[in-house]
């Protein structure tokens, strides 16, 4: 027998990594469940921009920084100085050393191929991506850094990948350190094919009520682009170095930056002087929620005078905000999950999100087999939301459609 594609057979020239094999308990996982009959989307995945780094260097404009990316690259101690390397480190730790050797066929871009194989076995149709190593730029004390490297990025990105690729979508990346930076990336690329909206990342020290960014939230408003935050952890916080263990790092800095920066979004009226500006809060897990819910809610009815902007209190504006499900809190206690579905809306405002390939991530099945959900709310939080968020046209993985024209399933796409 030969090889050919999803027969369970390993192609020769992919023996030494291979996503596909890799992922096999999920591409099985994915037809059980009959996702065939499901469109989903992935809100926050990520690619690894360094082995394209060579070419995103290219897009650098200013030559002296352009020639020391080439020679020094992204890598720690490199123009970055990032501090990302032990996610690498830890957990499902096979995909990270391994994943350079897969092989890939000419003529398309590896990271859409390896794009493709992922979403595939898992069961998405369209997935927002995100970088990697470079959401700790925002980190890096040379502003001028993070700005030259988030224009090349996103030039590169729009016009070697999302270009070629409509199951592929991404929220850019806005070098937040840089106000007017982010106003003209917004200007350059929103109209871009597959920028769906545009993203910053938690860990920055800039008050994100700042008057300094209203020109960039007001153009986002006007197009209609969501504004993401998503988050990261940083061990050079002055609280995070306070602990040993990258467990400790990993459980609290991913929620700290985003509910730091949600606090001064909220109580500074952002939602009122802002509207129509949708905002999803990445890769902090939910338990956070109802936490911030209900403590704002008690400040605000004893100071509302600290919030004279706001006209309900803030657990309403919560309500109203989109949130992704990685990494969900998989408690024993299921009641405590389905208490905070409802108390955040989830049927109308949660995002699926695999996060994809972190040691950490999760499959639909986490959205899927929750025995409290709906079908209709699984089919909302899975991808109806999100089409509807960023205005999506959908595009089916291939094997789903192949399954609806053999008459697998009992419902059409």
């Amino acid at each position: 027998m030969t090889f050919t594609p999803g027969n369970g057979l390993v192609e020769p020239s992919r023996t030494n990594f291979d996503t596909e094999r890799h992922m096999k308990n999920a591409r099985e996982q994915a037809e059980q469940r009959g996702y065939e009959n499901m469109f989903i989307v992935d809100v926050d995945s990520h690619h690894y921009e360094t082995e394209a780094f060579q070419e995103i260097a290219q897009y650098i404009e200013d030559p002296v920084l352009r020639m020391e990316a080439q020679y020094q690259g992204m890598s720690r101690g490199g123009v970055t100085s990032i501090d990302g390397s032990y996610q690498e480190m830890t957990g499902r730790v096979t995909r990270y050393p391994l994943r350079s050797r897969e092989q890939t066929p000419p003529g398309i871009h590896r990271d859409i191929t390896l794009m493709r194989r992922w979403m595939d076995s898992m069961g998405v149709d369209m997935a927002c991506m995100f970088p990697t190593p470079m959401l700790n730029i925002s980190t890096c004390p040379r502003v001028d850094v993070e700005t030259a490297l988030a224009r090349a990025y996103n030039k590169w990105l729009c016009d070697h990948i999302l270009a070629d690729e409509p199951r592929l979508t991404s929220m850019l990346y806005l070098p937040f350190n840089d106000h007017e930076a982010c106003l003209g990336i917004v200007e350059e690329f929103g109209s871009r094919k597959g920028v769906i909206g545009f993203m910053v990342t938690a860990t920055h020290y800039k008050g994100m009520q700042d008057n300094a960014y209203v020109k960039t939230y007001k153009a986002l408003e006007e197009r209609g682009l969501p504004l993401g935050i998503h988050a990261a952890y940083t061990w050079g916080d002055a609280s995070t170095r306070l602990m040993n263990r990258f467990m400790a790092v990993h459980a609290l800095g991913f929620v700290w930056h985003n509910l730091v920066h949600m606090t001064n979004w909220i109580v500074n009226g952002m939602p009122e002087r802002f509207p129509k500006l949708k905002t999803v809060w990445i890769e902090s897990g939910l338990a956070w929620i109802p936490f911030l819910m209900q403590r704002l809610d008690n400040e605000f009815m004893m100071r509302t005078s600290d919030a004279p902007l706001l006209k309900r209190k803030p657990s309403e504006y919560m309500r109203e905000m989109f949130y992704t499900t990685q990494p969900m809190e998989m408690v024993d206690n299921q009641k405590a999950l389905e208490l905070t579905f409802e108390m955040i809306k989830a049927d109308t405002q949660l995002l699926y999100a695999s996060d994809y390939p972190h040691w950490d991530m999760d499959l639909p099945s986490t959205i899927y087999d929750l025995p409290f959900l709906s079908d209709e709310g699984k089919h909302a939080i899975l991808g109806k939301t999100a089409q509807s968020l960023f205005k999506l046209e959908p595009h089916y993985a291939p094997w789903k459609i192949e399954a609806r024209n053999r008459g697998i399933g009992s419902r059409a796409i």
